[in-house]
């Protein structure tokens, strides 16, 4: 069989809105033919092995499980996805692979093992299917994964919220199963809901289940690069300024940095005004640290993403990716360089004017800028419980 003939397009259909996602892969099984959905479920992982299904549009082809990894589901999943999807190809038999991810699965990790492995497997689509009915009940879910029996591992400690916002911001297309039973009092979405979405997935293609055209918007190419840089806090496509059936967005740009103290004092208050808010950020006592700011469900997560580009030398700036370095050189300021506070926040009901004052009240006043870096750098670090010690 030459390599053309071997040929084997995937797609990535992911989301913890199990029945939306499920209405996804049988409308592509349906609308394709010769499709196959390779599924592995992680439900009994933690005490056996992880189940593994493929299935056409009419049957069940094959069922088997496959042993643990080192106690963990997601490797085993991992281990054992790659081997089986070249399976597929060898029978050449299939015009589509459809990879179903367990519920609290992400997209990205995935769509890397998937794109690292080469040919003849060839990524062509990631989606993240969606009842937007369920969007902000997700969102706001500040309950651990393990709680709720959707722990992909021992060891996780991820939430619902969060896990959600990453499944939901990292596709190229959000499949829209506004049909799918969700068993929430049979709700349906309104334009409310359809906004909080639509803001929050600024890049993605929204395709209707049910309608056929889900599977060929999959099969238009998938850059895993540009995917991975959409996510990183230094060059994400964060959402823009709107206010749409009483669901708003507010963005925070400003170039002073803030205030380690009067920030942290604030965090409470600002994690809890958005159902979402992410972006990037400079604490004056930490000035070459890139930190990103990641909120959902009331949990904040503060990490460092490394250094600015403006604290680089210009001989490593060749090792940044290209993306990164395009993103910074919009928004370059003669003196802080790509420095920047970049925060977006998305919820309805938020109120824009008093957020925004709350936030500009941790910057540094006018006599704390005018005192320069070595002074900011003497001030009290109020953020080592989130972030190393500075060396």
């Amino acid at each position: 069989m030459s390599e053309d003939q071997a040929r084997l397009p995937v797609v990535i259909v992911a989301g913890l809105h199990a029945d939306a996602r499920r209405a996804a892969v049988e409308e592509i099984l349906r609308t394709i033919p010769g499709s196959v959905a390779l599924h592995h479920d992680l439900t009994a992982a933690v005490d056996s092995a992880v189940h593994r299904s493929v299935r056409d549009a009419v049957r069940l082809l094959d069922s088997a499980d496959t042993p643990l990894v080192n106690d963990c589901p997601c490797c085993a999943l991992r281990e054992d996805l790659v081997p089986e999807l070249r399976r597929l190809a060898e029978e050449g038999r299939h015009r589509l692979a459809v990879v179903e991810l367990w519920d609290s699965v992400e997209p990205q990790s995935m769509a890397g093992v998937i794109a690292a492995a080469g040919a003849p497997l060839v990524l062509t689509g990631v989606a993240t299917a969606v009842d937007p009915a369920l969007v902000l009940p997700y969102l706001s879910n500040g309950d651990d994964l393990a709680e709720v029996g959707l722990a992909a591992a021992p060891s996780d400690r991820r939430t619902v919220a969060d896990t959600f916002a990453r499944q939901l911001e990292y596709p190229t297309v959000i499949a829209l199963a506004e049909d799918a039973p969700h068993g929430t009092e049979g709700q349906a979405a309104d334009d409310g809901d359809r906004a909080l979405l639509d803001q929050l997935t600024p890049g993605a293609r929204k395709v209707r289940v049910g309608r056929g055209a889900l599977g060929f918007a999959l099969l238009r190419g998938f850059d895993v690069a540009a995917a991975a840089a959409r996510q990183h806090c230094a060059c994400a496509l964060l959402p823009q300024e709107c206010d749409e059936h009483g669901v708003s967005t507010v963005v925070w740009r400003r170039e002073r940095p803030l205030h380690p103290q009067r920030l942290y004092a604030a965090l409470e208050e600002l994690t809890c005004a958005a159902a979402r808010s992410r972006g990037r950020f400079w604490l004056a006592d930490r000035p070459d640290a890139l930190l990103s700011w990641d909120a959902a469900g009331g949990a904040l997560c503060v990490e460092s993403a490394g250094p600015w580009l403006a604290a680089l030398p210009d001989a490593a700036w060749e090792l940044v990716p290209a993306e990164r370095r395009l993103a910074a050189s919009l928004d370059w300021h003669p003196e802080h360089g790509d420095r920047c506070q970049y925060l977006t926040f998305t919820s309805p009901g938020l109120d824009g004017g008093d957020l925004l004052a709350l936030l500009d009240s941790c910057l540094l006043t006018d006599d704390e800028f005018a005192a320069g870096r070595e002074r900011w750098m003497q001030l009290p670090s109020a953020f080592d419980d989130f972030l190393d010690p500075v060396t």
